[in-house]
C-alpha cells in the first residue's frame, strides 16, 4: 500500500494532517468563512499555526461564531471577558482588531462591497497555482493587504495575508507531491 504525500508541514501534528487534508488551500467563497479565517490569522500572528488551530473551537465560541452582526456590538464589557478566556489568545490588540473587522466587514456589505467578490476580484477571479518554492508574501499579498488597510483592517499584513491566501485556497501553494495539489480530495 502506498502511503499518501502530504506537504511536509503537514506531517509533524494528527490537527495539522486534517486541517491540510481538509482545508487547507481549499478555495473559499463564502464571505463570512474568509472574514473568520483572516481574524484567526491575524490571531496567529506571533504564534504557530498550531496554537490557533488548539484554540479555534474556542475561539468560534467566544467570538459567537464569528457572526460579524455580533461581534460588531461587542463592547469593554466583552473584551473583558475575552482577556479573562484561558482558551483563547488574549491579545487586546487582537481582540480589539476582531471586532473592528466585524464592524469593517458590516460596513462594506451596507456598502454593497461583499467581502468574497472584493477579494476574489483583486485575486483575478480564480486560484493561483505557484511553482517553485513557497513565498513568505507577493505583490498580490502586498496589494491585498494594503487594500484591506485602508479599509481599516488590522494584523492584514502581507505574510498574514499571504498566509490567509493559501488557508482560504486563493493561492494554491500545495507540494508538488501532496495528494492535495491537484485540488481533489
Amino acid at each position: 500500500m502506498t502511503q499518501i504525500q502530504r506537504c511536509p508541514w503537514a506531517e509533524t501534528d494528527p490537527l495539522l494532517q486534517a486541517y491540510h487534508d481538509e482545508e487547507w488551500g481549499v478555495p473559499q467563497y463564502d464571505s463570512r468563512a474568509l472574514w473568520e479565517m483572516l481574524m484567526l490569522e491575524g490571531f496567529q500572528a506571533g504564534l504557530a499555526w498550531i496554537t490557533v488551530l488548539r484554540k479555534r473551537q474556542t475561539l468560534r465560541r467566544a467570538f459567537k461564531n464569528f457572526d460579524p452582526k455580533r461581534v460588531a456590538r461587542f463592547n469593554e464589557t466583552d473584551i473583558a471577558r475575552l482577556l479573562g478566556n484561558p482558551g483563547i489568545i488574549r491579545s487586546r490588540a487582537k481582540i480589539e482588531a476582531t471586532i473592528g473587522g466585524a464592524r469593517i466587514y458590516l460596513a462594506m456589505q451596507a456598502a454593497g462591497e461583499d467581502f468574497a467578490p472584493f477579494i476574489w476580484n483583486l485575486a483575478g477571479g480564480k486560484q493561483i497555482r505557484n511553482t517553485g518554492d513557497v513565498p513568505a508574501k507577493t505583490p498580490l499579498s502586498e496589494e491585498i493587504s494594503q487594500a484591506l488597510k485602508k479599509r481599516g483592517f488590522k494584523f492584514v499584513g502581507p505574510v498574514i495575508v499571504y498566509a490567509w491566501m493559501q488557508a482560504t485556497g486563493i493561492v494554491n501553494d500545495h507540494a508538488a507531491n501532496c495528494f492535495r495539489r491537484s485540488g481533489k480530495m
